[in-house]
Formats: structure tokens, sequence, C-alpha cells
């Protein structure tokens, strides 16, 4: 149990005060706007979206806002927000072949109906700070293009066409709600998706890493990368059809992958997929690898052992809230633990001191019988 200390809750407020002083920094510099942060940290808020299962840009930039850019406690936020909230219904599965994309790449085909579409991407420049920035003024605006609209072809569809890449068989069930149910093993994709896209992105992005350096049967191509707006609907009940409800940015990316065959399936590609909030393209396309990695059972393959293959370590440590509690408890009062493991290494040391001193008071007994002898 734990001591109270006189004059804690006077502390606490003390350092809520000097926190509030950290996070506005120096009064003489203007502060940040919900806006500023929504509109020019984007990529910030999109994480905090997806990983806080979320989809609110407002709100992610003011959880970035009051979390002084730390992501995790943006993350750890909102996901306390969404606890608050009612829930009035479930949507209707979105669909991504109809997404208005502002980006769109294949890896695996340089030709695709549609064109390669590199949109806003880090991928072409040259990683060199940008010391204009620091300067005031407006950037200068790009010939930007309107997203292209109507549904966009798959590129996996053309390897389907001749049955060179495992089918996606359609299913009616509803999915599991990990938000609503405890995790359970062995979990199927429809969950394990769920847990991917809203675990860390730097664990997700450690295990995909880990696949491509051999430690799992995984040697992928980005069959198509998509990032764009999509129509949300849920169905009105007294109207008998779906109506819209609004719109979301996606990030969508599905890997195709080599496979030789097993005992149960023809040589052909398969798929990984990863579908993420906003523009998170490094999360969709870790998210796909590690997908492909933990279908190794349903594809009658070899585990090789890899963490990557491992359900139960990927899922159960992807989660980046639990892990932070879990880790951050410990700087809370622990007193009485530790005086119960002071006091036992004291007992143990004590014992061991008093069985070397009685070694030593009989030491003497070996040499006599040398002596004799």
């Amino acid at each position: 149990m734990y001591v109270a200390v006189k004059g804690g809750e006077r502390a606490i407020d003390n350092a809520h005060a000097w926190l509030a002083e950290e996070r506005r920094g120096d009064p003489g510099v203007g502060e940040l706007t919900v806006p500023q942060i929504r509109e020019q940290l984007s990529l910030a808020v999109n994480r905090v979206m997806a990983e806080g299962s979320l989809y609110d840009p407002d709100l992610a930039a003011l959880a970035i806002k009051q979390a002084r850019g730390d992501m995790i406690e943006a993350i750890f936020l909102i996901r306390a927000y969404r606890t608050t909230l009612p829930r009035i219904g479930h949507a209707k599965p979105v669909d991504t072949g109809a997404m208005a994309c502002d980006r769109r790449i294949s890896a695996t085909f340089k030709d695709v109906p549609g064109g390669q579409v590199l949109g806003p991407t880090f991928d072409y420049t040259h990683r060199l700070i940008d010391f204009a920035l620091a300067a005031e003024g407006e950037a200068p605006r790009s010939e930007q293009a309107d997203p292209l609209p109507g549904t966009m072809p798959r590129v996996t569809e053309y390897l389907n066409l001749d049955g060179l890449i495992q089918p996606e068989a359609p299913s009616d069930d509803t999915p599991p709600d990990m938000t609503r149910q405890p995790m359970e093993f062995p979990a199927g994709r429809s969950l394990r998706l769920q847990a991917l896209t809203r675990g860390d992105e730097g664990f997700v992005l450690g295990m995909a890493y880990s696949t491509q350096r051999g430690y799992a049967k995984n040697h992928p191509f980005v069959g198509e990368l998509r990032i764009g707006t999509v129509a949300v609907e849920i169905d009105i009940p007294e109207l008998g059809f779906a109506v819209e409800i609004g719109e979301v940015v996606l990030t969508e990316c599905e890997t195709v992958n080599q496979f030789t065959g097993s005992k149960t399936e023809p040589a052909q590609f398969t798929r990984g997929y990863g579908l993420v909030f906003g523009q998170s393209e490094r999360k969709a396309i870790s998210m796909a690898l590690v997908d492909r990695a933990l279908r190794w059972a349903e594809l009658g393959e070899d585990n090789l052992g890899a963490p990557a293959q491992d359900e139960e370590f990927v899922l159960s440590h992807a989660d980046n809230i639990q892990a932070t509690g879990f880790l951050e408890h410990i700087k809370l009062p622990h007193y009485v633990d530790f005086q119960s493991e002071l006091e036992l290494v004291r007992r143990l040391r004590a014992e061991a001191q008093q069985a070397g001193t009685s070694a030593e008071s009989g030491g003497t007994a070996p040499q006599s019988v040398e002596a004799a002898e």
C-alpha cells in the first residue's frame, strides 16, 4: 500500500501548472492554433487518428497541442475521449475501389489503367534541410491535379484474371470488434488487421523490416498503393437504404508476395493488406508485410520461428497505449514493493556471509588430513 504524503495535492497542482507553462513555451512567440496543426502537421494528425481509432482531424490536432507533440500521449488522449462517445450505428464497408485518388502507384506494372499518379510524396525529395522554410512567406503553389474520380481498377485484378494470385473470398460475416471484446488467440485475419491498423507505427515497421531481412518467408512487391477520399455510408432502417454521412481519407496498400505452393495451395502469388486513416504510407506498407507474415498457417507454410510470424507476440505488443501504460506505471510509487525486495536482498546477503564465515572456520580440517598423509 502507498503512504499518503502531506502536501501531495498541492505538489500535483503545481506540476500541472508547470506543465502548462512548458506547453505554451515563450509567450513572446505566437501560440500554435489547432487549424495550423491540422493543416501543416497533417501527417502527425493522421497518425494520431489512425492509432487513436477516431477520425477527427480537429480533435487529433488539439490532442497534439495538449500533448506538446508527444504522439503517444496524443493518441492516449484520443483513445480516452473515444470511450466516452455513444455508438449510434455501424457504417457499411467502404468501397476503396471507388476512391478519389490523390496518389496511386504500382511497383509491379509500369503501365496500369489510370496511370501512375505520384501525388504528394517525399519519395523524390533530396532529404536535405530546406532553410527557406525558416523564412516567413507563402510557399510556391504546385499545379495540383484534381483527384482521379470514379472506379479505379485494382492492379491485382489483372493477376487474378489468369489465376496467378490467391483470390480473396468475400464474406458477409460481421467481423469482431476488438474495442468491445478482449483479444483472443488464435485471432482471425480481420481481428489481426484491426490490431495492426491501430498498432504503433514504429513497432509495425520494425516487424515488417524483420520480414524483409529474412525473419519470415516474405518477398513482397507493392502491387498497389493508393491514397484518397472514400465515402462513408450508414444504413437507415427507417428509410430502407444507405445514406452518405461523410468522407474519410485513407491509405490502402496491397502487396504481391512470392509463393511456391504448399500441400494445400498451388504455386501462385499471395497478398498482404494494409488500410490506415489519412496519408500513412509507411504504416500501410508495414501493415501489409506483417499481415502476410501472419498468414503462414492458412497458406500451409512452415513456421520459421520468426517474430513476425508469432501472432500472439505481434498482436500483444503492437498497441502503444497498452505498452506505455505498463512501462510508465513503474514511475509511480512502489515503496512497499521495493522495501520487501530490499529486505530479501539483505537477508540473502547475510545468509551468504554467514555461510562463508562458517566455511572459513571449518577450512583447516582438510589441511590436517593432508598433513597426516
